[in-house]
């Protein structure tokens, strides 16, 4: 059993299902990164603007229900919030780098002293169109994404992703392999490798071998399905768009077994114990009424506010 603070686990033939509400949790999670950036202790990385190791660490230590997974294996990997947060920062313009420190902008500081729902929103319509990070990166089991003219653009990606959440019904459940459905189906479908010739370039374990150039229909999986379940879990959860119900990325998704190389990963990806996703309160304001934000009955921070 994968034991997460705030979430219930429920029982299947596969295991453990943890949900976790996320929307309850965001604002005050927003406040609290703020607060570790207006102390000066978030560092990132000045050429990717990732965040470092030991900010990761601190962002996880301060989340009111603590990150989706405990524990660092090989198939987990580094925590998904904790990672996510510093990111968001600076997509969302309420904090940027000063060498290797986050300081807070201008836009931040009214955050923190007001946090409302209406950041969150704005936070994510500001990271939509963000062009400082890609997430396919973050599904290192895939490679030759750094080859030119290899993939497409990350805005068109994540604008793929959002349609497909404003298909969903709020306040549903929604299996997440259904939802890829609708993002391969839809008028402007998710779509990663630039060309079929593109996809050639990415591979797994052997630029020759693995390539999924080899994959024919499965490699939408590995590439649209993987780059969709990290934007997400890693992001519309953390923001609080989504609910989330999550098992054990190890053997919960079988959809690259037959990929050539792939005997050697427990899973291919951090991301791939999600099992289903439910647009919730926040979410159905922030996608299809964000003047209802204001009227939103979720708690306020559960922290003390800086005066």
């Amino acid at each position: 059993m994968i034991g997460v603070a705030g979430a219930r686990a429920e029982y299947d033939q596969s295991g453990p299902v943890l949900l976790r509400c996320t929307a309850p949790d965001a604002l005050s999670n927003l406040v609290a990164v703020l607060e570790l950036t207006a102390d000066h202790q978030m560092r990132c990385s000045a050429a990717t603007r990732r965040p470092l190791a030991a900010t990761v660490r601190l962002v996880t230590d301060v989340l009111v229900a603590g990150d989706y997974y405990d524990g660092d294996d090989a198939c987990r990997g580094e925590p998904i919030a904790a990672f996510a947060w510093p990111l968001l920062l600076q997509a969302g313009g309420l904090a940027q780098l000063a060498g290797t420190r986050l300081e807070l902008t201008a836009r931040g500081r009214a955050a923190l002293v007001r946090p409302t729902y209406r950041a969150l929103g704005a936070l994510w319509d500001r990271w939509l169109t963000s062009v400082s990070h890609d997430e396919l990166a973050r599904v290192e089991a895939i490679k030759g994404q750094r080859r030119p003219s290899t993939l497409t653009s990350v805005r068109n990606r994540r604008a793929a992703v959002a349609a497909g959440l404003g298909a969903a019904e709020p306040g549903v459940w929604t299996d997440v392999d259904l939802l890829l459905g609708i993002l391969a189906t839809q008028p402007r479908p998710l779509v990663v490798a630039r060309s079929l010739m593109a996809r050639w370039r990415l591979y797994l374990a052997d630029s020759y071998y693995g390539s999924l150039g080899h994959a024919g229909p499965a490699a939408w999986d590995v590439l649209e399905g993987r780059y969709a379940l990290c934007v997400l879990f890693e992001y519309a959860a953390t923001l609080g768009v989504i609910d989330v119900a999550y098992t054990d990325p190890r053997g919960a998704r079988e959809d690259y077994r037959g990929l050539w190389g792939a005997d050697q990963y427990a899973c291919l990806s951090r991301y791939d114990g999600l099992v289903a996703v439910r647009v919730n309160e926040l979410g159905a304001a922030i996608l299809h009424d964000p003047g209802a934000l204001a009227g939103l009955g979720l708690p306020v921070p559960r922290r003390e506010l800086r005066q």
